[in-house]
């Protein structure tokens, strides 16, 4: 066939007449190969082609500390785009079977910011543009067929390829077209280059028949671009105004000008959130599944804090409700209190904070410093006066902080020495100082490292129980203990050295602030007393019980107090006794020895080994709780008794103490009948004595929901907490998780050097022995009393959904000024909640002057991390 050197040049009639004797083979092939090239679509799409169902995506840019963080819109100019937004031909092939004739340049309408925020980069076309585009490939596909008459009339000679050829040019013009009226681009120039590299192995000449039906074409494109564009206009101008941002309003730092608490925190927020812009507009998309993107219709939600994952928070399930059974439903002289209803009107607050006007004045605990109830008390024989009595309204004033307070020292130099000023009492150095628990030495009180039982110090003394019983196998097999009457905590403290967590308690007695010196140190530490309430933590939770000279008397009142060991106690677990009836020989010692073999016989306890220590001149007894109930079966005094059937061992909040034994659990699917796997697994193994056939609290099967909240903190922490909030996590050793569930939240802090008191709430699901089957432990507590520790306890508080729940029990004043008497100055607070609660929430914390940020996130949950200044009023209650 001649070639022509035009694309617009007409065809000879001498070729014409050169083919008439085969015109009609030929006329009858080419129908054949277009019907079949009609059917399967199998064109070629030009690079610069899209189609109006493509996902554009544009990595995002990093952009300078603002409140609000939106993503550049794409231009209109096609090749503007990014690579990946372009089909390929395999993608062109399957879009519906549309021709490449059909697949026009798609002029993409420009996208507001808001639209764009939120997806990660990902511009998503909608339903009116879909629309607007199907009315083109409609008209078009008209216009082929009618195309299509025309040559077949006219005895058409063009062959598949050549008609493949000449649509692939004609798109090629109209893209021309196209990109002459933007600016022009590295990828038109491309595009431009291959279109002419095409053009030379087979130029086509055009009859002109063709040349007018081009035309036709090509002028009912651009009516149609015309009309397309200007609906486009018109969507632009309706998300607009659909996309007005809501009026959220947000707090940032509030600078005070005579104080400007820790402006270093407010850069470090910046830089971070400039950091991770990227990142989290990437996560946004991953934890929500592109739900909202693909909506597309929803504005993105104005943030004020540093750039932080925002994970779809777990809600509580309703169901679970019925599952679960709670502490306050398990124990049944749990106390009524704070029957008050918050009266909804509590959005800001005027409080003219006061500090405490107390005895214990800077040491302040309110529920074991209330000295109007213990004077009430009518016996102090079981040593009620240590126990907890709340004042019947929490407290709103805030406790004085000891002059010459400073900056606690970091862990681990913290297990050695402290600030003297901090914890300014001297009793103890003045009375154990030969035993080595503490002594003054210039502004620091040191710690050697020493106790009664172990003066020479406390890893000596650990390593020794272990070579006494091997079995017990420090921090695998044994990972959990109970510490009592711990002094200054040496032993617990030393403990973290072989991956044993120690819950450490001693009462507020007269050897002055021994569990303060441990908090203060950087150790696991409550205030309490076996008095005569049962301790509050689960049955069967224990790994080992320690008592090194504890001071209690076990073998008194028909061992009222060794009988709530053995209900904390796992069965198999050890109790380790170190005291001097084990090794003197004084007449006291020997009856007290006498009476506890008798006790500890009649309660089934195995006694492993009695082993003394000759460097530290002490020695030791190890007995172990059964693991089956034959021995109690075959006791023939049957004392102490079984507890009755209705007792429930886990009901410990104000349950007295009773003198009996719950049976050990027989059924293989019950907790207890089996040891927890060693640690570290045992931290993300579901326990095994979770039931499929139990919703969890977030309403999964139990060991369902047990991993989900386990992969859940794991990401909120590592993407999240540990990267964009701000916190120095250096700063950060003992850390409480308010409301902790699962105690998901402290498991994936377990590879930092920090230690998490869990505090599974009394109206809550009781979950506390989920938390201490996966190695880590906790407390049960009702957040409207005050929390028995003393003040400046804790670097960081962690409230998940928690004051929302509060909010229809107690007010929130108190609680707050409860979480500012725990916090020590510079510490922080996170709280994840209903964003419903937060402007409470800020407006209290703001008028205790501490630094909030605020964000809001699009489910209407909220994040909010606020940090304890150096703020004190000046003004004391009135005494009267």
């Amino acid at each position: 066939m001649p070639m022509g050197k035009s694309r617009i040049s007409k065809r000879s009639s001498s070729s014409s007449n050169s083919y008439a004797s085969t015109a009609t083979t030929l006329v009858f092939l080419a129908l054949c190969v277009l019907g079949v090239w009609m059917l399967s679509s199998n064109s070629v799409t030009p690079p610069e082609t899209t189609t109006r169902n493509t996902i554009i995506r544009k990595e995002p840019q990093t952009t300078t500390t603002t409140t609000k963080s939106y993503l550049p819109a794409f231009e209109d100019n096609p090749g503007d785009l990014p690579e990946d937004a372009i089909k390929s031909d395999d993608e062109a092939n399957d879009n519906g079977g549309k021709s490449q004739q059909d697949q026009k340049v798609a002029i993409l309408p420009e996208i507001s910011k808001d639209s764009i925020v939120d997806n990660g980069g990902d511009a998503i076309i909608t339903d009116k543009q879909e629309s607007s585009a199907e009315d083109l490939h409609g008209k078009e596909s008209t216009e082929e067929q009618e195309k299509q008459k025309e040559s077949e009339n006219q005895n058409t000679e063009e062959s598949s390829f050549t008609q493949n050829q000449r649509i692939e040019e004609t798109t090629s013009d109209e893209s021309k077209q196209t990109s002459n009226n933007n600016e022009e681009s590295e990828q038109n120039r491309v595009s431009e280059e291959n279109s002419v590299e095409n053009q030379k192995p087979n130029e086509i000449i055009q009859m002109p028949d063709e040349l007018d039906q081009e035309k036709r074409l090509q002028q009912q494109l651009k009516e149609d671009e015309s009309r397309e564009n200007t609906q486009e206009s018109q969507y632009n101008e309706d998300q607009q105004q659909q996309q007005q941002p809501k009026d959220v309003e947000m707090s940032n730092i509030e600078e005070k000008p005579e104080t400007q608490p820790h402006k270093e925190y407010q850069d470090e927020s910046q830089q971070t959130q400039a950091g991770n812009q990227e990142t989290q507009q990437k996560e946004d998309n991953k934890e929500e599944g592109n739900t909202e993107s693909n909506k597309g219709t929803e504005p993105n939600t104005v943030e004020t804090f540093p750039a932080v994952e925002n994970t779809v928070i777990p809600k509580e399930s309703k169901e679970s409700k019925k599952s679960w059974a709670t502490q306050a439903t398990q124990s049944a002289n749990e106390k009524e209190r704070r029957k008050d209803k918050s009266s909804g009107n509590e959005g800001m607050y005027e409080t003219t904070w006061q500090l405490c006007n107390v005895t214990a004045g800077p040491d302040y605990i309110p529920c074991l410093d209330n000295e109007k109830a213990v004077k009430k008390l009518r016996s102090t024989k079981h040593f009620e006066h240590r126990e907890r009595h709340c004042p019947e309204e929490g407290p709103t004033c805030l406790v004085p902080v000891p002059e010459g307070y400073k900056k606690p020292i970091e862990w681990p130099k913290s297990r050695d020495k402290i600030w003297y000023h901090n914890v300014p009492h001297t009793k103890l150095a003045e009375v154990k100082g030969h035993q080595n628990w503490v002594k003054v030495t210039g502004e620091f009180l040191t710690f050697p490292g020493g106790g009664t039982q172990f003066i020479h110090g406390a890893l000596h003394y650990i390593d020794f129980v272990q070579q006494s019983v091997p079995a017990i196998a420090w921090g695998k097999q044994t990972r959990v203990i109970l510490d009592v009457g711990c002094g200054v905590a040496s032993f617990g403290g030393y403990l973290f050295d072989r991956n044993v967590i120690a819950m450490s308690f001693a009462p507020k007695d007269e050897h002055e602030a021994q569990v303060q010196f441990a908090l203060e140190r950087g150790i696991p530490a409550i205030s309490a007393v076996m008095g005569s309430q049962r301790l509050q933590f689960p049955s069967r939770v224990f790994d080992v019980v320690h008592c090194a000279r504890c001071r209690v008397p076990w073998h008194a009142d028909d061992g009222l107090h060794l009988l709530e060991l053995n209900r904390v106690l796992r069965p198999g677990g050890y109790f380790v006794w170190s005291a001097t009836p084990v090794y003197q020989k004084l007449p006291e010692d020997v009856e007290i020895w006498k009476a506890m073999s008798l006790l500890t016989a009649s309660m089934c306890w195995e006694l492993v080994t009695i082993k003394k220590d000759k460097l530290n001149s002490v020695g030791a007894a190890i007995y172990r709780k059964p693991t089956t109930n034959d021995c109690y079966n075959q006791r023939k005094h049957k004392r102490p008794p079984m507890c009755k059937e209705d007792d429930d061992p886990n009901a410990a909040w104000y349950v007295p103490l009773q003198a009996c034994m719950h049976p050990v659990p027989v059924d293989n699917a019950e907790r207890g009948t089996k040891w927890p796997e060693p640690w570290p697994r045992r931290v993300q193994t579901p326990p095994y004595w979770l039931n499929s056939s139990q919703m969890g609290i977030y309403g999964k099967p139990s060991p369902q929901d047990f991993a989900t909240d386990h992969e859940h903190w794991k990401r909120v922490v590592s993407k999240s907490y540990l990267t964009s909030l701000g916190i120095s996590w250096s700063n950060v050793r003992n850390v409480m998780d308010m409301r902790a569930v699962y105690g998901g939240f402290a498991a994936a802090l377990k590879d930092l050097p920090v230690w998490v008191m869990n505090v599974v709430n009394i109206d809550s699901p009781d979950t506390l022995p989920i938390i201490y089957e996966r190695g880590l432990f906790g407390i049960y507590h009702d957040w409207c009393e005050s929390f028995s520790t003393y003040p400046r306890s804790y670097d960081l508080l962690h409230a998940d959904h928690l004051f929302s729940r509060l909010k229809n029990r107690c007010k929130l004043a108190p609680v707050m000024a409860e979480v500012d008497r725990i916090v020590r100055p510079g510490g922080k607070l996170i709280v994840r909640d209903e964003s419903s609660i937060f402007r409470e929430v800020e407006n209290l914390l703001k008028s205790l002057h501490w630094e909030v940020h605020v964000t809001i996130s699009k489910n209407q949950e909220g994040l909010l991390s606020a940090q304890k200044g150096d703020w004190r009023p000046d003004t004391y209650v009135d005494s009267s």
